[in-house]
């Protein structure tokens, strides 16, 4: 008894440094996990997105403040003819069951639908401008991302984890930095003449991106991109066009061209052109989530490029917020959804590429081949 008292404290003494050893374990898998390739590429090609969607906005204001010119259903013509000049013809020219008409002849009603919702989508948020704030427009576009999880759960068979609502929240908790930063610097007051109704035609154009989003996720994954932008372009052209006849054919006639506005013009088209053809390549190995998480730094973008050409304020919030919105959106690029798909769904079979963060979902299967095989 009493020699195996002297061993007490040795024993204590050699595992005393495992607590910090197993601390600096956990910190270097934690890094591992947020900062592999796929998660800065997602990062990547997400504020590529943001981007786009800065180009939209600025060229919209210069277009609105310069030359008075507020024509966006015009704008969203322009891009829905490029998409069906260039991704509708792709369909005329396949065969079998992925050509145009044939795709028509089986799905053109669904097709409608979704053309309509984008481009109301589209429409709403903009028209929302003439009678609510900035501020009310960015805090209440965000009722979107919680629709499209719902969406997602139901549709798409998507199954969350306790992160993914973690990050989702910290997200939203950047825009709320963000639009806190819009009051400070004053860019809130240009209200409009009906609060409320802007407020509700905001609710309603997040609530249809997030129908577009979902159903651009579910043909993407399980069909085509082609086949996506092609119909979007074709119904598209057909539905805006006839919308501009009916709203905007006297702003229209009223613009006084010249060589500066047909820029702005197709400034506008090639960014959501561009918006429009890389976004379902995103949602193709992450998900229409992800997207829109990483696309909440647009208005911070847009700010930034506002600071040189509209005379913004700045305000450090801006750079929390920032900060905050990309700790979120790799917080939930971290982790692979599930995919809880009926076994009789009557939906074509998941297959790999059907999985939320795709690239993670691979990584994580070769660390546990590869642990598997050691």
């Amino acid at each position: 008894m009493e020699a195996a008292s002297p061993a007490g404290p040795r024993v204590s003494q050699l595992y005393a440094p495992a607590p910090a050893a197993s601390l600096g374990s956990l910190l270097r898998g934690l890094k591992g996990q947020l900062f592999t390739w796929n998660i800065l590429k997602t990062i990547a090609l997400g504020q590529m997105l943001s981007l786009c969607i800065c180009g939209t906005a600025i060229t919209s204001q210069y277009l609105a403040e310069k030359y008075k010119v507020n024509t966006p259903m015009l704008q969203s013509f322009i891009n829905y003819c490029l998409l069906f000049l260039f991704y509708t013809m792709i369909l005329a020219f396949q065969s079998g069951s992925d050509n145009l008409l044939s795709i028509l002849k089986r799905k053109w009603w669904k097709y409608i639908l979704l053309g309509l919702a984008d481009v109301e989508a589209n429409y709403l948020i903009v028209k929302a401008y003439q009678y609510t704030t900035l501020t009310s427009v960015q805090l209440l576009d965000c009722f979107g991302i919680p629709v499209l999880m719902a969406l997602s759960w139901f549709i798409l068979y998507a199954r969350y984890r306790v992160i993914h609502f973690i990050a989702v929240a910290v997200c939203l908790l950047g825009v709320g930095t963000m639009v806190g930063a819009d009051i400070l610097a004053g860019r809130e007051d240009n209200s409009g003449s009906d609060v409320l109704i802007g407020d509700i035609l905001v609710l309603l154009g997040a609530s249809l991106y997030a129908v577009s989003n979902v159903c651009e996720e579910y043909v993407v994954k399980k069909l085509s991109r082609q086949e996506f932008l092609g119909m979007v372009g074709l119904f598209g052209t057909i539905v805006s066009g006839i919308q501009l006849l009916i709203v905007e054919y006297k702003d229209i006639a009223g613009i006084q061209w010249d060589w500066k506005i047909a820029l702005l013009f197709a400034a506008f088209a090639l960014c959501m052109f561009c918006l429009y053809s890389f976004m379902p390549l995103v949602i193709k190995v992450t998900s229409a989530t992800s997207v829109n998480l990483g696309i909440l730094t647009a208005d911070l973008y847009s700010l930034f490029f506002g600071l040189f050409l509209f005379g913004y304020k700045f305000s450090g919030l801006y750079i929390l917020s920032f900060t905050v919105i990309m700790v979120g959106f790799i917080l939930y690029c971290s982790t692979p959804t599930r995919t809880a798909e009926p076994p009789e769904s009557s939906v074509p079979p998941v297959t790999s590429i059907g999985i939320d963060n795709l690239g993670l979902k691979l990584e994580e299967n070769l660390r546990e081949t590869h642990s598997t095989a050691l």
